[in-house]
């Protein structure tokens, strides 16, 4: 009887090591390269992501729809100013409807609110590539290190993580 109890005793020991090691494993993910894209700006001249290479590119989905994306705008713009000696290139995707959303409306709308960076129309691989079947949810940024790797993903309207994924990045 006794040594029944000790034999329980020493099993849940052992798994509870079991369980507590597992737990601590931490998974390590690889960054994974940022799909590279030809988007046309608001003036017509095509860029690529490749064009970028060696610099820290935040590539901001928005709207002009959008309460968070409004709210963004004047962040990314202060953020341009302060980095842009860095390294840091901002490039904002509007998922606007060029049949609700003219090219002049929207270069209005880059007026009207100052955007110091360059903006660009989403086509529809951009969405597939960066997206990947997941649901579409504006703003979302990505932010690409200088060797074309995705490091962080930001959703919503949140300026200090924002902040905080940039330093990172750009040091």
């Amino acid at each position: 009887m006794h040594f029944k109890g000790i034999l329980k005793g020493w099993i849940l020991i052992f798994f509870c090591f079991f369980i507590v090691t597992a737990g601590c494993q931490k998974e390590v993910q690889a960054m994974p390269t940022a799909p590279d894209f030809t988007l046309s700006d608001m003036s017509g001249q095509s860029v690529s992501l490749e064009q970028y290479k060696g610099k820290v590119v935040l590539l901001d989905f928005w709207a002009t729809w959008c309460p968070p994306c409004r709210m963004t705008i004047p962040v990314l713009i202060k953020l341009q100013d302060q980095y842009r000696d860095n390294g840091l290139v901002i490039l904002g995707v509007s998922i606007d409807d060029p049949k609700q959303i003219t090219d002049k409306d929207m270069q209005h709308f880059i007026r009207m609110t100052k955007i110091n960076y360059p903006v660009f129309r989403f086509n529809q691989k951009i969405l597939e590539d960066y997206f990947s079947g997941q649901a579409l949810s504006v703003p979302t940024m990505f932010i690409i290190d200088r060797n074309g790797k995705i490091r962080d993903k930001i959703v919503g309207f949140q300026p200090d993580a924002l902040k905080k994924a940039l330093a990172a990045a750009i040091k």
